[in-house]
C-alpha cells in the first residue's frame, strides 16, 4: 500500500496549493519585512528569523495576483531549497495535508506539455483541489541566486544603521 503524500498546504487568492512537508521548516506570522533597494517586483524583502537572514518572496505577486490586502491570516512559509532557506509570503497556511497516490492527478493529464511545468500534479482531497508545486521551477536557479545574494547584502548592513541616517 502506498504512504499518503504529505503536503503543507497554503492559499493564494481562492486556491489551495501545497509543498511537499519535506522542504518547509516552519510557518511564521509575518513580522517586519525589511525591503532591498533594486530587488525584483516579486521579492518583498528580507526578515531576520533568529538570526538569520531569508529572503521573502510575494508568491502572490509571482503567481499574478491582482490585488491582496495585508491581513492578520498572512503567513510566511520558510522553506529549505538546495541548502538555502527563503521564505514564501502566502495568504494563509493551514495544517498538513495528507492525500493517497491514488487521488493525485498528474500534471500532464490536467495541462499542456509544458505549460505550467511547476506543478507536480493535482491532488483531490474531500472535494476540494489543491496543486501540487515544484519550488524549483517557480524559482528557476538564477532566481535562487539572487535570493540569496540579496539576504547576503542585507546581511551585510550593519543593523539600525538605515534608521540613524548612515
Amino acid at each position: 500500500m502506498d504512504k499518503d503524500l504529505q503536503i503543507v498546504g497554503f492559499r493564494i487568492g481562492r486556491e489551495t496549493f501545497g509543498l511537499p512537508i519535506a522542504i518547509v521548516r516552519e510557518i511564521v506570522r509575518v513580522p517586519e519585512i525589511t525591503s532591498v533597494p533594486n530587488a525584483p517586483d516579486y521579492i518583498e524583502g528580507v526578515i531576520n528569523l533568529r538570526g538569520r537572514i531569508i529572503p521573502v518572496v510575494d508568491l502572490r505577486k509571482r503567481f499574478g495576483e491582482k490585488s491582496f490586502e495585508p491581513d492578520k491570516k498572512n503567513r510566511i512559509v520558510v522553506v529549505e531549497l538546495e541548502s538555502r532557506r527563503i521564505g514564501l509570503l502566502v495568504n494563509s497556511a493551514s495544517e498538513v495535508l495528507r492525500i493517497p497516490p491514488s487521488d493525485i492527478e498528474e500534471p500532464h493529464n490536467v495541462f499542456k506539455e509544458g505549460e505550467l511545468s511547476y506543478i507536480t500534479g493535482v491532488g483531490k482531497l474531500k472535494g476540494r483541489l489543491v496543486i501540487l508545486l515544484d519550488l524549483n521551477q517557480i524559482l528557476q536557479r538564477g532566481e535562487l541566486q539572487r535570493l540569496e545574494d540579496v539576504a547576503e547584502s542585507a546581511a551585510a548592513v550593519p543593523v539600525g544603521s538605515a534608521e540613524r541616517g548612515f
